[in-house]
């Protein structure tokens, strides 16, 4: 099998996690790092044995990349992207999309017009008890799904955007709640800027179809170092499941059964206990898929689709009222 060249654009903290899953696998071939600061980069590249770039267009004609896997700051998406798409290149972008749902349906367009391959990395959906929570959902398990609960909070990252908790983080939250149970269909929200400035802490009650509702709390002014600072439940008419801090803990009950079923990794389970192992496996379906010539695992309409939501949530929050949103966008 011929390594797929893949290129990284983004020299920063997670960006090491791209480059470390490129450069590590048998079948892809590290090519570039582009980055903006030329120190940082030329480091970055040369822990990982690759040509550091800080010119996108140079980078992309003299690597040829099969695919450009991109991690920038949260609020620098847009010009980037639509660059790659407008050039054909294939993409994985990190989350949030964009913030912007006019920026978002830019590059949707431009990536349909050049044919190019373009997924995002929600990458809660790959641990272990996401995974096997969904089978529990969609076997029945749990009865006919009632109600929904997600929890998200840890310490700030400072942006330009006073909605940066909610677009930039709990944007995992509403692609979470859709990919277990169902569409959204309506959004109502409260939110506070006491502690900086900025809304920080939301509290979201939301309309699925077929009756189900679901409500989000996340919050920049907690820690992640407090247990459970991640929580899932999905509460049946005949069970209930919790997902504990994303990657750690799984637990079924069912309705008048004080007994109840715990997965944890064991012992030789150290990558289903580590949440950046869930990129690890993201990564395996999109390069599955784009050898095959599919569609992403994961494909970047679900970024916008997450944007919709968060913003469906700020008009709520400013009107004080109820906002619907199509099921099936």
């Amino acid at each position: 099998m011929t390594p797929l060249r893949v290129a990284v654009v983004g020299a920063g903290a997670w960006g090491a996690e791209h480059a470390r899953i490129f450069s590590g696998r048998s079948d892809t071939e590290l090519v570039a790092i582009a980055g903006r600061t030329p120190e940082r980069t030329e480091h970055r590249a040369a822990a990982f044995a690759t040509q550091a770039y800080t010119d996108v267009a140079a980078m992309l004609a003299e690597q040829s990349p099969d695919l450009v896997s991109v991690c920038l700051p949260n609020e620098g998406h847009f010009a980037v992207t639509r660059q790659l798409l407008e050039a054909g290149v294939n993409l994985l972008v990190e989350k949030p999309l964009v913030f912007d749902l006019a920026e978002a349906d830019t590059l949707l367009a431009a990536a349909e017009a050049s044919g190019s391959f373009f997924a995002i990395n929600f990458n809660h959906r790959y641990a272990e008890p996401v995974i096997r929570a969904k089978a529990a959902i969609d076997g029945g398990e749990l009865g006919r799904p009632v109600f929904v609960t997600w929890r998200f909070g840890g310490e700030a990252n400072h942006g330009t955007s006073p909605h940066a908790n909610l677009i930039e983080t709990q944007c995992h939250g509403f692609d979470m709640v859709e990919h277990l149970v169902g569409p959204v269909t309506s959004v109502a929200a409260q939110m506070t800027d006491a502690t900086y400035g900025d809304y920080s802490t939301v509290a979201l009650a939301l309309e699925l179809a077929d009756g189900v509702v679901a409500t989000m709390l996340g919050s920049y002014d907690s820690s992640y170092a407090y247990p459970d600072s991640q929580l899932i439940e999905v509460n049946g008419t005949e069970g209930r499941l919790t997902i504990h801090d994303t990657v750690r803990r799984l637990e079924i009950s069912r309705a008048g059964d004080a007994e109840r079923r715990v997965w944890e990794a064991g012992y030789f389970d150290d990558e289903a206990r580590g949440f950046h192992a869930t990129f690890d496996r993201h990564v395996e379906e999109v390069l599955a898929a784009l050898r095959a010539g599919a569609p992403p695992p994961v494909p970047a309409a679900a970024g916008r689709r997450a944007l919709e939501l968060a913003h469906a949530a700020i008009t709520s929050f400013q009107t004080g009222r109820r906002i619907a949103v199509d099921p099936r966008a």
